[in-house]
C-alpha cells in the first residue's frame, strides 16, 4: 500500500509514477476522503477536549450530590459518537481506495510495456543438439515421468501428476534446492500451511484485486496459497522487529495453486501453465537502506540453482508496464527450453519496499533512535519446479530419448545419472 502522507503531500509525484506504469488514476475521491478524515480527527479531538472541561465543571457543581448530566453534555457526547462513526466509515473507504493502487516503480525500472524489458545478463550458451530436441511432453511420455490423462480424470485439466521416477525427480529437486538455500545461503527453512486467511492475502497484495485468480474455500474464507510468499511474509504481520535481527531470510517449499483466470488463450499444454505447481520460495525482511543490495543477492541465490543445473538462462529487468502489482522492481529469470524453442520464466525476484509492510503492519525498531519504521520485504522463486523441469529435460536429453540427470541431483536419486 502506498504511503497516504506521500499521496496527500505530493499527489503529482504519485500520479507521474503511476503514469510510468501506464495507469491513469483519479485521486480526487481519495484526496477528498483524506481531507474529510483529517477534518474529523481535528473536530473529534476538539470536541473531546470541550467535553472534558464541561464534565469537570459539572462534577464540581454537583458537590458530591448525584445529578443527571445536563442536555448539552449529552448532545456533545452524541455529536462525538456521530463523528467517530463517520470517521470509521471514511477510513474504510480510504483503505478500499488505496487497496487498488499498485506500488510505485523504482527510478531504475525501464519505462514502457513488456517490449521495454531489459536483458541484464545471460548465462551460458543455448544448448546445441545434433538432432531435433524433443519437447518435455514427448520426453515425459516416453520415460513414464508423468500422466496428464489420469491427472485430468482425478481432478481436471491443467493439473500435473508425476509418476515413478518423475515423482522421485520432483522430490529430489525440492530437497536439493532447500539444502542449497539453507546450508549455503543462510535461509531459515519453514514448512507453512497451504491455506491462508484473507488478511494474509491482503497483506501481500493478492487481494482484493486478484481474488478471481485464487482458489478459495468459501465456507471458511480461506485461500490455497498461490505462492509461499504469502505465509512467509505474514509470519511477522503486526509485529515490531528489532533492527539487530535484520535481515531475516526464510525459505519454504509449497505446492502453489492458481486458477490462471483468463489465460486460456496462451500456451497451456504440459507443464507450461498449470493450476498446481511446486516451488521453493525465498523471502527477506530488510532495512530500507539495504533492500536493493539484498535484491541483487536474492537474484544470485536463485541463479545458483539454474547454474548448477547447467541451464542456459537470462536475467530480465521488468519494465514499469510489466511489473507485478506490489513490486517496486522485479527481475525475471528465464531459462531456455530447447524442445519448445523459447525462454520460460522460472523465477521472479522482487523488492516490494514498504508496500507489503504497510498492508501487513510489519515494522522494526531502529537501534540508535528507537524509532519505529516499516521494513522492506523481498521475495523470489528459488525456483519454480514445473518450468525448470521442462528446461532440464529438454536441455539434457540425448538422441536415444534418455535424459542425463544433472550432477547435483544424483545423490538424491541414489547416484543414478540417467532417466
Amino acid at each position: 500500500m502506498i504511503e497516504l502522507r506521500l499521496l496527500r503531500e505530493n499527489p503529482e509525484l504519485v500520479r507521474e509514477a503511476l503514469k510510468r506504469r501506464g495507469i491513469a488514476f483519479n485521486f480526487d475521491r481519495l484526496l477528498t476522503l483524506e481531507q474529510e478524515r483529517r477534518t474529523l480527527l481535528t473536530e473529534i479531538e476538539q470536541q473531546r477536549h470541550l467535553l472534558k472541561q464541561e464534565s469537570d465543571a459539572f462534577a464540581r457543581q454537583q458537590g458530591g450530590q448525584p445529578m443527571s448530566a445536563p442536555k448539552p453534555l449529552k448532545e456533545r457526547s452524541d455529536n462525538i459518537k456521530g463523528h467517530e462513526r463517520r470517521l470509521h466509515e471514511v477510513e474504510g473507504e480510504l483503505e478500499g481506495e488505496l487497496a487498488y493502487i499498485p506500488n510505485l516503480p523504482h527510478s531504475s525500472v525501464p519505462v514502457g510495456d513488456a517490449k521495454a524489458n531489459q536483458v541484464i545478463r545471460t548465462h551460458g550458451a543455448k544448448p546445441s543438439h545434433a538432432f531435433r530436441p524433443k519437447t518435455h511432453l514427448e520426453l515425459t511420455e516416453r520415460l513414464g515421468l508423468m500422466d496428464f490423462e489420469r491427472a485430468a480424470k482425478v481432478t481436471g485439466s491443467h493439473f500435473p501428476l508425476y509418476t515413478g521416477v518423475g515423482a522421485r525427480l520432483e522430490r529430489a529437486l525440492i530437497n536439493w534446492m532447500l539444502d542449497v538455500q539453507t546450508k549455503e545461503h543462510g535461509y531459515t527453512e519453514v514448512s507453512p500451511p497451504y491455506l491462508v486467511n484473507r488478511a494474509s492475502m491482503f497483506g501481500t497484495g493478492q487481494l482484493p484485486k486478484f481474488e478471481e485468480d485464487m482458489y478459495r474455500l468459501k465456507d471458511d474464507d480461506l485461500f490455497l496459497v498461490p505462492t509461499a510468499e504469502v505465509p512467509l511474509t505474514n509470519l511477522h504481520r503486526d509485529e515490531i522487529l528489532d533492527e539487530s535481527r535484520l535481515p531475516l531470510r526464510y525459505t519454504a517449499y509449497t505446492a502453489c495453486f492458481r486458477r490462471e483466470a483468463g489465460s486460456y488463450g496462451k500456451e497451456t499444454k504440459g507443464l507450461v501453465r498449470v493450476h498446481q505447481f511446486d516451488k521453493v520460495e525465498l523471502v527477506k525482511f530488510t532495512r530500507p537502506e539495504t533492500s536493493y543490495e539484498e535484491l541483487e543477492r536474492l537474484v544470485k541465490d536463485a541463479e545458483t540453482i539454474l547454474q548448477r543445473l547447467s541451464l542456459h538462462y537470462r536475467v530480465v529487468c521488468l519494465s514499469t508496464g510489466d511489473l507485478g502489482f506490489a513490486a517496486a522492481k522485479c527481475y525475471d529469470l528465464e531459462a531456455w527450453a530447447p524442445g519448445l524453442g523459447q525462454f520460460l520464466e522460472v523465477s521472479s525476484c522482487s523488492n516490494f519496499e514498504a508496500f507489503q509492510a504497510r498492508r501487513s503492519n510489519i515494522r522494526y525498531r531502529q537501534a540508535e533512535t528507537r524509532k519505529v519504521a516499516h521494513v522492506h520485504t523481498l521475495n523470489g522463486s528459488g525456483v519454480a519446479l514445473a518450468r525448470t523441469l521442462i528446461c532440464l529435460l529438454e536441455t539434457h536429453q540425448r538422441a536415444d530419448g534418455r535424459v542425463v540427470i544433472p550432477e547435483p541431483l544424483r545423490p538424491y536419486v541414489d547416484g543414478e545419472d540417467l532417466l
